[in-house]
């Protein structure tokens, strides 16, 4: 006997996967528009209206043209500090850097002035994150 509120596996019955929880939304996949049903199968919208050979590449934002990427420990109590400087961003958009970089090396951090700070001597590790997000030239010094 199944427990009050359980789901049930469609297949298990023999009776296909118009019995699934999925269904009504299948049916309702025909009701979208021909871009929103081309995104939701896979389907690159350029392929098939433009009749363009090749499929449609989203431009890339660029990044900052470099930054610099050092090691401080003066003023630090002693402590590694890893510094990025040179991006240029405002400071919104430093902010949301340094979000995601603290998320990816699972470090502290914080910004001073127009430099990221985070905690740790990250120098190897910072340099690919910064190329993946767009910075032309990545300078590591000492």
């Amino acid at each position: 006997m199944a427990k009050k509120g359980a789901w049930t596996d469609a297949s298990a019955g023999g009776e296909g996967a118009a019995a699934g929880p999925f269904a009504k939304l299948q049916a309702l996949r025909g009701a979208l528009p021909a871009s929103a049903a081309s995104e939701a199968t896979g389907a690159s919208p350029a392929s098939g209206a433009s009749g363009a050979s090749g499929a449609s590449v989203a431009p890339t934002k660029k990044g900052p043209a470099r930054a610099v990427v050092r090691l401080e420990r003066k003023g630090r109590g002693g402590k590694d500090a890893t510094i990025v400087a040179g991006l240029g961003l405002p400071a919104a958009e430093l902010e949301a850097w340094l979000k995601a970089l603290k998320g990816q090396l699972g470090c502290g951090g914080g910004i001073e002035g127009d430099e990221l700070v985070l905690q740790g001597d990250l120098r190897k590790r910072v340099g690919p994150l910064l190329e993946a997000r767009g910075v032309r030239k990545v300078i590591l010094g000492g």
